[in-house]
């Protein structure tokens, strides 16, 4: 009888643990990350717990990606005086 108790340890745990890791330290980690899983989660072959920890991640990092792109947006509206030039290529 105490295998059977022991048979429930088989749950699935990725989810939490996805949903658990720290966000990398740079945009280009964040970005290289997420294309990866983006790869991963097309490709079909992960199992459904799989997919909705990835896909939690994924959302994760898009929006670690999406605020430091603004955060830099902001930095350079400060240095161009609240008014974003053209970039111009020399």
């Amino acid at each position: 009888m105490p295998k059977s108790a022991s048979s429930n340890s088989s749950q699935p745990t990725s989810a939490p643990a996805a949903a658990a890791r720290p966000l990398p330290a740079t945009y280009e980690a964040a970005l290289a990350e997420l294309e990866q899983l983006v790869s991963g989660l097309e490709s079909g072959q992960l199992p459904l717990d799989q997919l909705l920890s990835g896909y939690q991640r994924g959302a994760q990092l898009l929006k670690f990606c999406r605020d430091q792109l603004e955060a830099v947006e902001t930095q350079v509206k400060v240095l161009e005086g609240a008014e974003l030039k053209p970039w111009a290529q020399e």
